[in-house]
């Protein structure tokens, strides 16, 4: 492994693509939370990637946990997925018709997630997630849906209300230009609270109870236990769909995702990230008799124009095959390595280590964080403080309290090792 060294906070050309970048893009970015504004920098200039590594634009490596936000399993330009994709591309880009590639995504997918009969595919998960929500509606002739307090189900106008990720970044409650009308129908319930949950469930009539069954936009929140089964039997009893949002933990921490590990079966399944093996593509999949009320069999309208994308589905059909039983056992021994040898690293530093296969998060917190608002108590100047010293040392953490740590295939116990010793030398600066 090529070693991380001391970088430069502000290099020569990623100041310049800066000082352009804010010319032509708000905020200088495609997406908020690439700013690095919650931990008071500059955003990070990628130039390449390979492996569990990031070189920026001044030749400058770090171990990356970010991995593209998730969709990277196998970290970096594997070589399997970039065969796929170019030998998909040399047979054209896109067709707008079907391909026999997306009929064989669709019957991989099938097979792991124990959910899903059909599916549908789109080009991002708050596609996924808006659409998942129509069917609902349409299946259960109601509007109201139940999210939880700190989710985030992509920037659909009814859905950011408290939601994470990136807005709790920004502390924004809600978004500017979201009509009340958008969210008049969302009921919000905090994360892991037994009494709200039965309580909105008897007061409302709900069509769907959507819930990320791991949590990971307020950071990696777990379910405590039973919650899981409490959100399917309350669904089942007030005539709700539940709606699992695995775009994150869908093919992370278990081949079938979440619902496999918990044994939990939701009604409708939103995908994403992995599935698209680092090119854009997101799914939502039920049973046949929910998913045939989708147009053209039946009346319920969705579509896209780069649906199924063929480069797309090569790569993520590329990365499902690379993940069997023995791939998930090293992943999981990775996120174990790494979550101890951080709480071990933190010394007199309170924190919390929440994991779980392929994620984790370290709360600057006294104590264990078991929903939004305890996560929003974080003490979030001294996370920031942190990632800078990461990031000075040649590891890329997620640049917000609020997002999670991914964790791939590629990193191995050297690069573990390494990490661990970096975070070791930030939290003592920051002691």
């Amino acid at each position: 492994m090529r070693r991380a060294v001391t970088v430069s906070l502000r290099d020569t050309r990623s100041e310049e693509l800066y000082a352009r970048a804010v010319r032509y893009l708000p905020g200088g970015v495609n997406s908020p939370v690439r700013a690095m504004r919650a931990i008071g920098r500059d955003p990070l200039f990628v130039e390449r990637g390979k492996g569990p590594e990031l070189i920026d634009v001044d030749g400058n490596t770090y171990i990356d946990y970010v991995c593209s936000w998730g969709p990277l399993i196998l970290g970096h330009a594997h070589p399997v997925v970039l065969e796929a994709v170019v030998e998909a591309a040399a047979g054209g880009t896109t067709f707008g018709a079907p391909t026999a590639g997306e009929v064989h995504l669709a019957q991989e997918v099938s097979r792991r997630v124990p959910s899903v009969e059909m599916l549908r595919m789109t080009s991002s998960g708050t596609e996924a997630a808006m659409s998942a929500l129509r069917l609902a509606r349409a299946a259960t002739g109601r509007e109201k849906v139940l999210k939880f307090a700190g989710a985030y189900h992509g920037h659909v106008d009814g859905l950011l209300a408290q939601a994470g990720s990136g807005l709790a970044t920004a502390s924004l409650p809600s978004s500017p230009g979201v009509p009340a009308a958008a969210t008049a129908n969302t009921v919000i319930v905090p994360w892991n609270d037994v009494d709200a949950l039965v309580r909105a469930t008897e007061e409302h009539e709900l069509a769907a109870i959507i819930a990320e069954p791991y949590p990971a936009n307020m950071g990696l929140v777990p379910p405590c236990e039973g919650f899981l089964e409490l959100l399917r039997e309350r669904a089942s009893a007030s005539g709700a769909l539940l709606v699992f949002d695995e775009v994150i933990s869908g093919f992370r921490v278990a081949p079938g995702g979440a619902q496999e590990l918990t044994g939990v079966l939701p009604d409708l399944t939103v995908m994403g990230k992995v599935l698209g093996g680092g090119l854009p593509a997101a799914a939502f999949g039920g049973s046949r008799a929910l998913m045939e009320q989708l147009a053209p069999v039946g009346d319920v309208y969705q579509a896209g124009t780069l649906s199924g994308n063929p480069l797309a589905v090569a790569a993520g059909l590329a990365t499902l095959a690379q993940l069997d039983e023995q791939a998930y056992l090293r992943l999981h021994a990775t996120t174990h390595a790494l979550a101890d040898g951080l709480r071990d690293a933190a010394g007199s530093v309170p924190v919390q280590i929440a994991w779980t296969t392929g994620l984790l998060t370290v709360f600057f917190a006294d104590e264990p964080v078991r929903d939004y608002a305890a996560a929003q108590r974080c003490d979030v100047e001294r996370y920031a403080l942190w990632c800078r010293q990461l990031l000075a040392r040649g590891v890329y953490p997620p640049p917000s309290q609020f997002e999670a740590w991914f964790p791939s295939l590629s990193h191995d116990a050297e690069h573990v090792e390494r990490t661990l010793e970096v975070a070791a030398a930030a939290f003592a600066e920051i002691a």
